[in-house]
């Protein structure tokens, strides 16, 4: 997963990074609460890891904003050395689905941010079977199949595919795909991706046509819906209505 941890304090940044890291998951690191915010202005995340006492802008306000303001409903757990049961209670009632109190235990930690995540996405980003609509993935056999036909995809093309199955109606920035596809490390175009989503869209058939839609948000991301039956029916009958849009940060 990829999460984004609000932290000052270095050593506990360094701590939380190691465990989350060794486990699997891409850390973005930040210590101010302003930088999250605009991060997220064309950034997705999978969970977002807060503290409560940060420079300029609090955890709690970071909280309130990402609620009222951006409208999402990412996952969030306040990691904090505020114990009071009126500050936990706050913080559940702003819309947190989580609160650890400091010092932090390790496996406390990953499994907090793993039942987080799984109870606001359902399927476990790790499930080895995964079926939405007409498309079946065996993730230990690396397989994807369309009306129980296996397509011919590579490696990426694989991995990008059941990336976008595993968050249909949801918006991922490209950085979020650059990173979940290609790892963080890797130097990947603009111009690489497209082509990448491109081919997927005409290999999985995610056109209007069949009931999906897979399209490109200027300056964001990309989304993949899936379209309720009367909409592809007008598609496949050419009118070109589209359903109205999600909010553009809708996760």
């Amino acid at each position: 997963m990829r999460i984004a941890i609000l932290e000052d304090d270095t050593s506990q940044m360094e701590l939380m990074s190691r465990w989350l890291q060794m486990a699997g998951h891409h850390v973005h690191a930040f210590e101010q609460g302003a930088a999250l915010l605009r991060a997220l202005e064309h950034e997705t995340f999978d969970a977002l890891l807060l503290d409560w006492n940060v420079p300029d802008i609090s955890g709690m306000e970071v909280l309130k904003r990402v609620r009222q303001q951006l409208g999402s409903r990412i996952p969030v757990l306040f990691s904090t050395a505020r114990n009071d049961e009126a500050d936990v209670v706050l913080a559940l009632h702003q819309g947190a689905h989580g609160y650890l109190v400091k010092p932090l235990r390790r496996l406390e930690l990953l499994a907090r941010v793993e039942a987080v995540t799984r109870r606001n996405g359902g399927e476990s980003a790790q499930a080895q079977h995964l079926e939405v609509g007409e498309f079946r993935v065996d993730a230990a056999a690396r397989r994807l199949l369309r009306n129980n036909q296996p397509l011919d995809l590579t490696a990426k093309d694989f991995d990008l595919a059941v990336l976008f199955l595993r968050n249909v109606g949801r918006l991922l920035s490209r950085g979020h795909l650059r990173e979940s596809v290609w790892n963080a490390k890797a130097d990947v175009s603009s111009r690489t991706l497209d082509t990448h989503v491109s081919r997927i869209r005409s290999k999985l058939l995610l056109v209007p046509e069949q009931g999906w839609r897979l399209t490109a948000v200027y300056g964001y991301g990309y989304r993949l819906e899936q379209l309720s039956e009367l909409t592809a029916l007008r598609a496949r009958n050419g009118d070109s209505a589209k359903e109205p849009d999600q909010h553009v940060l809708e996760s």
